[in-house]
Parts: structure tokens; sequence; C-alpha cells
């Protein structure tokens, strides 16, 4: 089976600023990918070169076959970051012209549309002009846009921007619905999160540059967390002492929990029968990396929690990383 998107050693700059340096990517036919990083981190460049709206100053890359992803625009869906509505057009409307866009024609397009406008639960805002509709509304419009003729390549631009939590999970089973259909699924975000709760595999980009190309489940057993979560039994019980329990090199206070962190070449199968030793516990674990984990321990080094926090930050609100120093 071909590769839904092959990326060999792309480059692109903006004068000055190299936005996308050497990267490779490979996306395989029926793969649920994501495309993650900080704002800033050349996701939206790498996109754009995917889809043949920007080309790279060099490097090759392979659309579903092609050379180019125009030699085969109407096997290929996208939502943009930035919302593509004709304002005055009539939502019903829109989607219909889209359709046709992408070849569908017949009369069963209206009917798809209406089906559509249901499952986002927008059918009562089919004769509303797009200008009348609030973003959220406007960025589940662009989906049905994006997905209306089933496409077998789907590439989703931060899907999620402007969707409350409800909403955010509505389009997230609908992600995985067309994923299910059989269709390769590319998306782009900066919030980790999103990207753990859909995604089989993750591609982390930092400054232009890959610094991880992995599979969700095999990223916690690359990453070592060395946390420790552990709950008293007794809430009145002296968890400080654990801090002089051999292996332990930090702890700290998380409402009703604590954080245990280990030392460097501690193992936490050779810690926590010393731990559950010194103070009973009610709950005791290891603490699984996050995606967000994992970026910092990449990008930042040696540990700095003043920087450490900049980073998450920026991940959390959508802003850019600034350069760490150490």
């Amino acid at each position: 089976m071909a590769d839904a998107i092959v990326v060999s050693n792309v480059t692109k700059t903006f004068g000055d600023v190299v936005a996308v340096r050497d990267l490779d990517l490979v996306v395989p036919q029926g793969a649920l990918y994501g495309l993650i990083g900080p704002n800033g981190a050349g996701k939206t460049t790498m996109i754009r070169m995917i889809l043949s709206i920007l080309f790279p100053d060099r490097g090759d890359l392979l659309v579903l076959g092609r050379a180019s992803a125009l030699e085969a625009k109407d096997r290929i869906g996208y939502l943009p970051e930035e919302r593509g509505l004709y304002k005055k057009m009539r939502v019903g409307e829109f989607l219909i012209y889209m359709a046709h866009l992408k070849g569908l024609e017949g009369p069963e397009v209206g009917p798809r549309v209406k089906r559509w406008l249901e499952r986002v639960e927008l059918g009562e805002f089919e004769r509303k002009r797009c200008e009348e509709l609030s973003k959220g509304m406007q960025q589940k419009v662009q989906f049905v846009a994006a997905v209306i003729h089933q496409p077998d390549l789907l590439i989703l631009d931060e899907p999620f921007s402007g969707l409350d939590p409800v909403n955010s999970r509505h389009l997230r089973d609908l992600v995985l619905e067309e994923h299910r259909r059989g269709a390769t699924v590319l998306f782009s975000t900066h919030i980790m999160t999103h990207a753990e709760q859909l995604c089989d595999h993750v591609v982390m980009i930092h400054r232009g540059r890959k610094v991880l190309d992995q599979t969700v489940e095999s990223i916690g057993a690359t990453f070592d967390p060395r946390r420790i979560v552990f709950e008293p039994l007794d809430p009145l019980a002296d968890v400080e002492s654990l801090r002089s329990v051999p292996g332990v090199s930090g702890l700290s206070r998380d409402g009703g929990e604590w954080d245990i962190s280990l030392a460097e070449g501690a193992t936490a199968a050779s810690v926590i029968p010393s731990i559950v030793a010194s103070v009973t516990p009610a709950r005791i674990e290891i603490r699984r990396p996050t995606l967000e984990d994992v970026f910092v321990s990449i990008v930042s080094g040696a540990p700095d929690a003043e920087a450490d926090e900049r980073l998450r930050a920026a991940l959390r609100d959508g802003g850019a990383v600034q350069e760490v120093r150490r």
C-alpha cells in the first residue's frame, strides 16, 4: 500500500526566517497523524506545502502518489486554520458550492448537505448567512466543507479552534468516524491533549525541525517520566519524610496527592517498596508522561523550572515558544 504523504528533506524560508528545515515525514495510508508543536513551529507552513499552496525552497513531496496535491485535489479535504467562508452566502448554498468544486454533482448533493448539517447540529441554520454564525459554528461549517466529498486524505489545521469543550468532543468523534471510513487524517494542533486523545502517531516540530516522530503508544516507553503519584492513606501522615527515601530526588504537593521525582539511576520498581514501607498509601502509581512533558523535555534540555513553565504556558495558551536559554 502506497503512503498518503511523503516529505523528503524539505526546507522553506521567508526572507531570513527558516520556517521549515530539512524535514522528512511519511504518513501511511489510513493513518491518523498529529502534527504538534507550539504556534510558530512551522506546522501550518508544512501543511501548506503538502497542499501545494506554498512550495519548498528545496526537497520533494508526494501526496496520494502525485508530485503535487493539485493533481489529486478532489481526493483531499482541507480545513484551514483561518476561516475561509463566503460570508454573504447562505450556509446550505455555500456547502453545495463547495461540494460542486470537489466534483459532486446531481440531486444527491442537497440531501447530503442537509444530513451533514444535522450531524453537526446546524440543521436550523441552513438558510442563515455564514457571517451570522458564531465562530464555533463557522468552524463546523468548514469541517463539513472539508469532508462533504468523502476525501481519501483529510488535513485539518487547528480544527478545534473556537470550539467549546462539548463541540470539541463532537468534532473529535466526527474526525474518528472519517478515519474509520478509511480516510488518512493529518491534523495540526498546539494543544497536546487533543493529539493524545485522537492520534495513533505524533510528529513534533520545534522551530521548523522535527524533534519526534513516534507512535503515541511507544512514547510512554521511550520517555521515562521518573515520577510517581502518591496519595497517603492518612491525610495527616508525614509525607515529607519520603524525601529521605533512597532514590527520591524531589517531592511536591498537588492538591490531595504528592508528586515524587526519582533520582538519576533509580527505578520506580526499586523505590516504590521503600515509599510504601515509609508511609502507607491510599494510591501509588507511576505518572505517565504527557505529550506536553515529552515536548518540554526534548526542547528545554537541563531542568529549569521557570523556562519549562514558559514552554508549558505557550503550549496551553497558543503563544509562540521563545528561545530557551540555559
